[in-house]
């Protein structure tokens, strides 16, 4: 299992010129797990400082703090800690207006619940077609929402921060 999301990884690194994020609302769970009942609030909190540091190498640098004490107690929380820092800090590399959004998987996992969801109620499509439409339908819909929010999701603005191509904009509609 390991080697296939290491493999998983890379390819999205190669091919998408992407960084893998893992789920910070996830990897607090697993944490979690690792310490006893009576220190779960206390490794939240550790754990927790280096998510409200201001940039990457602040954030970094409590991680490998909170690990360091950790490891002659917890030391299996200290390996997981290890190995998970550049998955679960990566989004501290974006803007800050970007990272509220970045840190959880929780959006996708919404919206792909919300296709599950619609594609169940149909339950079989006449052909690929149908399913594409249906899809592309939803995901349409979840963009127009993201778009109204009034905390937007992201701008074209924002994104070209980051972007290889910061003057990127978006095609014209045929019409």
């Amino acid at each position: 299992m390991m080697r296939v999301a290491s493999q998983v990884k890379a390819a999205v690194t190669k091919v998408l010129r992407a960084t893998w994020q893992r789920c910070r609302v996830h990897f607090m769970r697993n944490a979690t797990a690792h310490a006893g009942k009576t220190q779960r609030l206390l490794v939240s909190a550790w754990i927790g400082n280096a998510f409200a540091e201001a940039d990457a190498p602040a954030a970094h640098a409590q991680w490998r703090r909170v690990a360091d004490q950790l490891r002659p107690k917890v030391p299996r929380l200290a390996e997981l800690m290890d190995a998970a820092e550049h998955d679960v800090l990566a989004y501290m590399d974006f803007p800050h207006e970007h990272r509220a959004k970045l840190h959880s998987t929780n959006p996708i996992e919404r919206l792909n619940g919300k296709i599950k969801r619609r594609i169940d109620v149909v339950g079989i499509f006449p052909n690929e077609g149908a399913i594409t439409r249906l899809i592309g339908a939803i995901l349409l819909e979840q963009s127009d929402e993201w778009a109204a929010q009034r905390a937007r999701y992201m701008t074209l603005e924002t994104i070209g921060a980051v972007s290889d191509n910061p003057n990127f904009t978006l095609p014209a509609v045929a019409g």
